[in-house]
């Protein structure tokens, strides 16, 4: 099947769906031959294979090669869909890849979806919410420089799932992808 796009990245910060989105991509994408991967698994891998210490506390070196693997599952390799807080950032200039960029309009459904996914008190939910995307944003300004990683100019589809459920996401990305399933 001949689709409009080689790649998808999934980004968006803490709690927008992009492991949802990834996971009901997979029955459409898979059977074509699609990889699945999260920047998560890319770090954890990348970490055994140069026995860095603690992803976080790893130099800024180690976090360019793997932006340069990344890169190159997207270039080289191809049919991939990777959820990354900023694949799409990175992604940023390959015309191939359908950058995708999850929000969610409604911080207490996100911190809902923390409470419930990891178990944890709303006030937790709150403290990890704001923490995790505090960190994160300053670490990637310290390495990468002062942008808005998720300025929806950097991305082909930008979904809100505050009013985009997982079904209506998953089918506006396949859309775009131009998927057609051909079993109906």
């Amino acid at each position: 099947m001949k689709l409009n796009f080689d790649n998808i990245t999934i980004s968006g910060g803490v709690a927008v769906g992009k492991n949802t989105l990834k996971d009901n991509l997979k029955p459409y994408l898979e059977p074509l031959g699609w990889r699945f991967t999260s920047g998560g698994q890319l770090l954890r891998d990348f970490a055994k294979e140069y026995v860095q210490p603690v992803a976080g506390l790893a130099p800024d070196e180690f976090h360019l090669k793997l932006d340069e693997r990344t890169r190159k599952l997207l270039t080289k390799d191809g049919h991939y869909v990777i959820e990354a807080w900023l694949a799409g950032f990175m992604a940023r200039d390959l015309p191939n890849t359908l950058r995708v960029l999850l929000v969610c309009a409604n911080d207490a459904l996100k911190i809902d979806r923390v409470v419930n996914r990891d178990k944890v008190s709303i006030e937790k939910a709150k403290q990890y919410f704001k923490e995790r995307e505090e960190a994160n944003m300053k670490e990637w300004r310290r390495i990468y420089g002062n942008h808005d990683f998720f300025d929806p100019k950097h991305y082909s589809l930008v979904i809100d799932t505050y009013s985009s459920g997982p079904n209506e996401t998953v089918g506006r990305v396949l859309d775009a992808l131009g998927y057609k399933n051909n079993n109906k």
